[in-house]
């Protein structure tokens, strides 16, 4: 008898999360994006929402920060995912049709390309990220990647239970949602609930992937289908690995059939 690998190779999803404060000088993001390093093999690299450039102070214009898809942030995110053989997933402003109001976009590149425009903006907590910002179109963005269906929010979109379920209605089994959660009264505890809520609701794997302190929470989590935390830093810069499993999910769901049980 000979062994048998422990894994197919569409069994597991190898993760690493990137909780780095992004600079105010967009060239500042783009050198440490290519000062991106891995020890092992990672099927999934996610830095934080906004990674292109801070949000910076409440009253600036983003519209100067804007980039196309085609521009100095995106080519980088191609070059370091090319590099590192991995798929990235980073935060943006791209250009809109409103100049002074870009889009909040999630760039994904690598074994896959896709983008993301943030559905739900932060107009919450006394903030209005709708005078900067332009919503993107109501449509789930989900992405094959290694065998598994991943599907993509940012940030305050966490609050909307609606996204995260049509993202599973589309198939995903894993929600990623890089953040830039703004530091705060109760913020860390509502953080925490709503990842962990999210994943047990709808049993898929959540990674949750913030900016650090001060400004922001932190703490970038991932959580499985049971609501059971893998791993999870604390507020300040950190760098995680992990491992979703196919076995954990389909384990979960089959304990926890809330999916089939539904009555529309």
């Amino acid at each position: 008898m000979t062994d048998q690998p422990d894994h197919q190779p569409d069994d597991r999803l190898r993760l690493r999360l990137v909780q780095w404060a992004s600079d105010l000088d967009p060239a500042t993001n783009r050198d440490r994006l290519a000062s991106l390093s891995l020890d092992e093999q990672t099927d999934l690299l996610v830095l934080p929402e906004a990674f292109a450039r801070d949000f910076g102070p409440v009253e600036e214009s983003l519209g100067p920060y804007a980039e196309a898809l085609s521009g100095p942030f995106a080519l980088a995110v191609e070059a370091a995912a090319e590099r590192l053989g991995t798929t990235i997933v980073a935060g943006m402003f791209e250009t809109s049709p409103d100049r002074d109001r870009p889009l909040n976009t999630l760039l994904v590149r690598g074994a896959t390309s896709a983008e993301y425009r943030k559905i739900h903006l932060y107009d919450s907590f006394g903030y209005r990220e709708s005078d900067r910002l332009t919503g993107g179109a109501v449509t789930p963005a989900v992405v094959d990647l290694a065998g598994f269906r991943v599907g993509l929010m940012t940030c305050y979109d966490l609050r909307f239970p609606e996204l995260a379920r049509a993202l599973v209605d589309a198939g995903a089994e894993v929600l990623v949602v890089p953040s830039a959660w703004v530091a705060g009264e109760r913020k860390v505890d509502h953080w925490r609930t709503l990842v962990r809520a999210r994943a047990i609701e709808n049993t898929v794997f959540v990674v949750a992937v913030g900016q650090p302190a001060p400004r922001y929470c932190g703490h970038s989590v991932v959580v499985d289908p049971l609501g059971d935390v893998l791993v999870e830093a604390g507020p300040d810069e950190a760098v995680l690995d992990a491992t979703l499993e196919r076995a954990v999910l389909t384990a979960a769901r089959r304990t926890n059939p809330s999916l089939a049980n539904r009555r529309l």
